[in-house]
């Protein structure tokens, strides 16, 4: 009796132990899952690559800038070039403005010699109206019966038609100001009394487009040829059907695509990545990777949207290393624009050195304390870390 006691006992035991190890595993799952959740619900424009127009009307007050105080006046520093409005040597039209009289005496002043002229010009538009220009094509008949009619110049090929230049301004606010249709309509309307549709204004941008025979290729060759280019996609709408927008940019040139893949075959679609040899700088997604020609660089705008995400998954109060090597990357890029201003062909090697120590330190530090990679969060952060390590 008390062997068979012993054996039950034994049994509930091992019963209550494999009970007890199924709820520990159930219970770390639970808690890697609430971390990756409340994760998910801590992403912002700040600190993802979610769209700003995701937070709709409930925007957070702006975050305190990782930028620390340099000492320095704000605005534009000694030595700098600034842009201001300076008067010109040869105005348009003058206006003299001739005293009445004396000021002490009252005598009048026409004639009297002339001691000063204090100079004050006005920078102004002038009055900005629509021109009407009718082309006549004349027909005359020869002496033989036959009926010759002169030929329009170009841009007069309709019967009733807007010129180069309303159209020049509607595709520079409707493309290059970004205004929809509508507004770009109503503009026009408001400041120059021409009355516009929306269709109008497609209209004139797709006839525009149609002329640029060769100019996609062109930009698309000079970006390839680029020292250096950046590269990203985002999602996009197209019928309802998630579609992707590529982009390819230089300081000069920048090409948009619209996809419906996101990955390699999109890429090669554009055709910019599979003969570029420059340094390629992107979000370090795996198809951009796949191109061996180029020498990769992790966008700092990226890096620092995903530190800030560890920084906010981090206890309050304690030192996280994402806020350490996303300080040191900021000081980085202030201490490259401020070569630039300056004119200098370099960097202080003192200061660079020190930034990029705090830098690797905290990377190194990050890729530590997460190396046991336990959990989807802690994977995430890990691959960051080591991701840093290898700029």
């Amino acid at each position: 009796m008390l062997a068979a006691l012993v054996a039950s006992l034994r049994s509930e035991l091992a019963e209550s132990q494999a009970a007890l190890a199924q709820a520990v595993e159930e219970l770390a799952q639970a808690r890697e899952r609430i971390d990756a959740l409340e994760a998910r619900l801590r992403q912002t424009p700040r600190n993802s690559s979610r769209p700003p127009s995701s937070e709709g009307l409930d925007k957070p007050p702006p975050r305190r800038s990782l930028r620390k105080k340099t000492g320095r006046k704000p605005g534009g520093q000694d030595g700098h070039d600034g842009s201001t409005l300076a008067q010109v040597a040869r105005p348009d039209r003058e206006v003299r403005h001739e005293p009445g009289c004396c000021g002490r005496c009252g005598a009048g002043l026409a004639g009297r010699p002339v001691t000063g002229v204090e100079r004050r010009q006005v920078f102004d538009l002038p009055d900005v109206a629509v021109t009407v220009t009718e082309h006549q094509l004349i027909e005359r008949v020869c002496r033989c019966g036959q009926r010759t009619k002169g030929m329009a110049t170009s841009g007069a090929e309709a019967p009733v038609q807007y010129g180069p230049r309303i159209a020049a301004i509607i595709i520079y606010l409707y493309a290059g100001q970004f205004l929809s249709k509508d507004r770009t309509a109503q503009a026009l309307a408001e400041l120059f009394g021409i009355p516009l549709s929306s269709g109008t204004v497609a209209g004139i941008t797709a006839r525009a487009a149609g002329r640029l025979d060769g100019f996609l290729e062109r930009v698309r060759d000079n970006i390839a040829a680029a020292e250096v280019a950046g590269f990203d996609e985002t999602g996009f709408r197209v019928d309802g059907r998630l579609h992707w927008v590529h982009c390819a940019r230089t300081g000069k040139y920048t090409l948009f695509m619209v996809h419906p893949k996101r990955g390699r075959q999109a890429m090669e679609a554009m055709g910019i990545l599979p003969s570029f040899a420059g340094i390629a700088v992107h979000d370090a997604w795996a198809p951009y990777d796949t191109y061996a020609g180029p020498d990769h660089q992790l966008c700092c705008a990226h890096a620092l949207r995903e530190l800030q995400a560890v920084t906010d998954a981090a206890p309050p109060g304690q030192w996280c290393w994402a806020t350490q090597a996303a300080e040191a990357l900021t000081m980085m890029q202030d201490l490259v624009r401020e070569a630039i201003g300056q004119g200098r062909d370099a960097i202080d090697p003192a200061a660079l050195a020190a930034q990029v120590h705090l830098y690797r330190s905290a990377a190194l530090a990050g890729a530590s304390q997460t190396a046991a990679r336990s959990g989807t969060l802690m994977k995430k952060h890990n691959a960051l870390a080591r991701r840093l390590l290898d700029l």
